[in-house]
């Protein structure tokens, strides 16, 4: 369960994360700007980027993580994605939830008010320990790095 509290300006219309399709990983958020903005939106011009509020604060268990990924649609469609993705809010987190957008498009594209902007997965965190060490284990692969396993040579 993620508890959500809305922020005093925001949009409760607008509804909560949603699942679009009962096999959906993604829960979509929207745009949910203040009430000056609303009518305007937000154009982010080719290669702008953004800070879109989503009106809401999360309380998210201890345990997990919800990760922001960029919409498919967007990309394809219109060249909008998110900077930081996935971006993950950390169960300790619980100041406003915002999307970073990036238009990576020709053209100027707004984001209207109440446009679903990205989508929220949950996901279950594991915290490692760390170690130092004074040699590591081979493996077959060894240091290869970028390409290193065939593709790209």
């Amino acid at each position: 369960m993620i508890r959500i509290e809305w922020l005093d300006d925001a949009d409760q219309a607008l509804g909560l994360p949603a699942y679009q399709t009962k096999g959906a990983a993604g829960a979509d958020l929207c745009a949910n700007f203040a009430p000056a903005e609303r009518g305007a939106g937000l154009t982010l011009a080719p290669g702008a980027r953004a800070l879109v509020p989503t009106g809401m604060r999360w309380e998210i268990p201890d345990g997990y993580e919800v990760q922001i990924r960029p919409r498919s649609g967007l990309a394809l469609k219109q060249g909008l994605t998110l900077l930081n993705t996935p971006g993950t809010i950390d169960s300790d987190y619980r100041g406003p939830v915002g999307v970073i957008l990036v238009n990576l498009s020709d053209t100027p594209r707004l984001i209207a008010h109440g446009d679903r902007i990205a989508q929220a997965v949950v996901a279950p965190v594991v915290q490692a320990r760390f170690a130092l060490a004074a040699g590591l284990t081979a493996t077959e692969r060894g240091q290869g790095g970028f390409g290193s396993t065939g593709v790209g040579q």
